[in-house]
């Protein structure tokens, strides 16, 4: 081998408060107790980094890379100090950044100033011994391509100034501003590189030879080929494994340079948006193959892919069954930014993440031993709720999950018999094109923890508000119109507009009651999905499913802190008193033929309410009667499958236009009045952020999920392209009628979507698909994971901060298996929502 192919690394390494767990700036300090051949200081004064002597295998370098980060451990552990090997620290803020006081990073900071003062990342460079440098330029350019699957595995660096940034390798992203970083392009020869390099230096851009910060490089001091493009990683194996295939990368191109085979260089924007895909999504999300005309596949594959095309160069190096070893292990247990967001997601706690990594850092090579057994068969996925990396039962799951793993599959028939025998007796249904269907729940519940319920109750509140307040100003002043934020058109000529309902009386709430459906992506993060402002149900839904389960697994282990989901009752009916005329609250519903029949008779039962029908009610002297008691009624909880207006009793009585103008006069409140439909309309959800920011100036703290609407010419040309790449639903519709998923769809359906948006374009809207989270389901006595959203509910009595209250039950809704529609009209089922109050689990940052 005429490459060397020795090893090498450096390591910068982050140092942590033990007590505050905030970035330390002590670097200057313990560097003077070190000695200089392996330590070395970096820009910011709170980092270290480790320079390992020359090895030739990879236990060797896992040995260097031990004893280096031991002797900084054993050093730093005198003032209070741990070191944490990542991307970036997880509670570091912009404000940290303290420079090491040198000549040259004193003028780096003067010449590059916010991308300097921002440098509080952490790398691991690895280097391979390539004696001839002109070889080294060569393979340089054939290894590019591989470079985003070696960043992929080391992806450390999800948050950044305190917050989760969405990116896997946010580090990455902040280095590649350098002006000198990234591609180099291609290059021919060492001449051809020391002249670019040159070239940089003589612009003034760059100082010197060092500052050329490219993925991967000829060393500047060293007759190595130094890649530079990852991640620092806490478990040390995690960088053996990156050193492994970054060297066998290196002998397989110096091998195919030896035999004069042909490449074609990669196109530096094409490079540029493989290394993006990689900081993005990390082994979450899809990276680029190796083909000439790259295309995205799941990052797993491409991580196997690129082990088993190695494997000639790793079997002569020895290293073959180290490497396969190490990647299966990395991809069971996910890289460090997986691990980090499932810390956070446990408590919402960034100090939890800094002491995971800082633990990892300091633990074995090969990373901390599992808590608990891993659940071996199941088919776990990055936005599982309840299995995490390693397939390991998430913290909050572990005492459910091994309930279920130790019973006897006898005892869970037993289990899953009784629960069907419970729905029957209790009725527990839902309507499908006019017929009554058992109602399918599983008995595996969901755990909401209590710092995601502050931030739901704080973002669904804000949003309740905003839409309350756009319900009254389009049905009343119109400022919002007036003042061009939304079109006219755009609100008259939606099809939940009713011309009536601006004859209601000014400053009553219009939709006390609101449901919202939500869904978790692949990285925890909560979107609403959709608005429910006309009849949102679900409610009763909740409260029987918790029923059930307390009668069928008593003995399924509880949190401390568990809400009980009829709370939520006595606030329902307070809501619907608040501002209403003396009187009985009734629920007025369509009666046993409506699909939430159900739900009406729980509701009404268990909240206080009286049920009625169109045949129950009538009109005297201005206010609203029962017929049968004599009862006045001070508000109408409207839960019709029809229009107010339109409602008529047995006897042909129109009932429903009575008891509208009892409500304009004011003789009777109507809780989700006739016309909400134009707030929850599926064209006016992509426009609630507009709402908040109008009606209460504030930033949306929940995000919805990209919508397109095709009534919007360019818009609509977006969606006739990419039909098959989005969810497309009828502007009007409801329990997931008309839904297409254009990936999962044949093309003969979405040719006649595609006809059918053509026919109609203010009939659709768009949606980006969005991977919802997944749970685990009993199915046939094992745990299989479906996916799952969530329905919640906010009763409101105003606009105005404190005058909304998120309902202390939630429906989990789950999806059949292979499917992303969970409604229960297209084989969907529900769950227990184990909501644990906030108090003891509140977020510190």
């Amino acid at each position: 081998m005429s490459a060397e192919l020795t090893l090498g690394a450096e390591e910068e390494l982050h140092l942590i408060d033990l007590e505050s767990w905030k970035l330390s700036a002590r670097a200057p300090q313990l560097l003077s107790r070190l000695p200089r051949e392996h330590y070395s200081a970096e820009i910011q004064r709170t980092t270290v980094e480790t320079n390992t002597a020359v090895v030739d295998t990879l236990g060797g370098l896992r040995d260097e890379l031990v004893r280096l980060r031991r002797g900084l451990v054993e050093v730093a552990a005198e003032d209070g100090i741990g070191i944490a090997a990542v991307g970036t620290a997880p509670t570091a803020a912009f404000a940290d950044f303290e420079l090491t006081a040198t000549g040259r990073y004193g003028r780096m900071q003067e010449q590059y100033r916010l991308l300097v003062d921002e440098q509080l990342i952490c790398g691991l460079q690895v280097h391979v011994g390539v004696s001839n440098r002109d070889l080294a330029v060569q393979i340089m350019q054939r290894i590019a391509p591989d470079l985003p699957v070696l960043l992929a595995l080391s992806a450390s660096s999800p948050y950044w100034n305190e917050q989760d940034t969405g990116y896997s390798s946010i580090r990455s992203i902040i280095w590649q501003r350098w002006p000198s970083a990234g591609s180099t392009g291609y290059l021919a020869s060492a001449a051809e590189y020391g002249d670019l390099v040159d070239d940089l230096i003589s612009t003034g851009v760059i100082a010197d030879a060092k500052m050329a910060y490219f993925d991967v490089r000829p060393s500047s001091h060293a007759p190595t080929l130094e890649l530079r493009v990852c991640d620092a990683t806490p478990i040390v194996d995690d960088a053996i494994l990156i050193a492994g295939l970054f060297r066998a990368a290196v002998r397989a191109a110096e091998v195919d340079i030896a035999a004069c085979r042909p490449f074609a260089p990669v196109p530096a924007p094409l490079h540029r948006a493989s290394v993006w895909r990689a900081a993005r999504g990390g082994l979450s999300g899809e990276l680029l193959d190796h083909l000439r005309h790259p295309r995205p596949h799941p990052a797993r594959e491409v991580v196997r892919s690129l082990v088993h095309r190695l494997r000639p160069q790793l079997e002569e190096l020895g290293d073959w069954d180290e490497v396969q070893e190490l990647s299966e292990t990395a991809l069971a247990r996910g890289n460090s930014a997986d691990r980090q967001r499932a810390a956070f997601a446990e408590r919402g706690r960034l100090s939890d993440v800094v002491e995971l990594v800082v633990a990892e850092t300091h633990g074995p090579a090969s990373g901390p031993a599992p808590a608990v057994p891993a659940l071996r068969r199941y088919r776990a996925r990055a936005g599982d709720e309840a299995v995490g990396p390693g397939l390991q039962p998430r913290a909050a799951y572990r005492d459910l999950v091994d309930h279920f793993r130790k019973q006897p599959p006898e005892q869970l028939a037993e289990r899953v018999a009784a629960r069907d025998a419970w729905v029957d007796a209790r009725g527990l249904t839902f309507g499908v094109e006019g017929e009554q269907q058992r109602f399918h729940v599983d008995l595996v519940p969901r755990l909401i923890s209590p710092h995601e319920w502050a931030a739901l109750a704080e973002g669904l509140g804000q949003r309740a508000r905003a839409v309350e307040a756009f319900l009254q100003d389009v049905y009343g002043e119109q400022r919002l119109l007036a003042d061009g934020v939304l079109d006219r058109d755009l609100v008259e000529g939606s099809p939940g507009w009713r011309a009536e309902a601006r004859r209601l009386p000014a400053g009553v709430v219009r939709a006390p009651v609101m449901g919202f459906d939500l869904v978790r992506n692949e990285f925890g993060g909560w979107r609403v999905l959709e608005d429910n402002l006309r009849n949102p149900s679900g409610a009763a839904y909740a409260l029987a499913v918790r029923e059930l389960l307390d009668a069928v697994v008593p003995e399924l282990p509880r949190p401390d802190g568990l809400v009980d989901p009829r709370t939520a009752l006595a606030a329902l009916a307070a809501t619907l008193r608040a501002g209403s005329p003396d009187g009985a609250v009734a629920l007025l519903s369509s009666g046993p033929g409506s699909s939430a029949w159900f739900e009406h008779r729980v509701l009404a039962e268990q909240a206080g309410l009286l049920l009625c029908g169109a045949d129950d009610l009538e009109v005297v002297d201005g206010r609203v009667r029962h017929r049968g008691s004599g009862g006045a009624v001070g508000c109408l909880y409207l839960r019709l499958d029809v229009e107010l207006v339109d409602l008529v009793d047995a006897d042909g009585r129109p009932v429903g236009a009575q008891l509208f103008e009892t409500a304009v006069a004011g003789g009777v409140r109507l809780a989700n009045a006739p016309g909400n439909g134009v707030a929850d309309d599926k064209a006016m959800y992509c426009h609630v952020p507009e709402l908040i920011a109008y009606y209460l100036g504030e930033h949306p703290t929940l995000e919805s999920v990209p919508t397109y609407r095709t009534s919007d010419e360019a818009e609509y040309r977006i969606v006739l392209d990419r039909v098959g790449e989005l969810v497309t639903k009828p502007v009007d519709g409801h329990g997931g009628l008309g839904v297409l998923i254009g990936p999962d769809a044949a093309a003969s359906a979405v040719a006649e979507r595609r006809a059918q948006i053509v026919a109609d374009p203010a009939g659709w809207v768009a949606q980006e698909v969005v991977m919802l989270s997944s749970h685990p389901t009993l199915d046939d006595g094992s745990l299989e994971p479906r996916h799952v959203d969530l329905r919640a509910f906010v009763y409101l009595t105003g606009t105005g901060p404190g005058e909304q209250t998120l309902a202390g039950l939630a429906l989990t809704r789950m999806a059949p298996e292979g499917s992303l529609v969970v409604n229960s009209s297209r084989g969907g089922g529900a769950k227990d929502t184990w909501i644990v109050a906030p108090g003891a689990g509140a977020s510190d940052g």
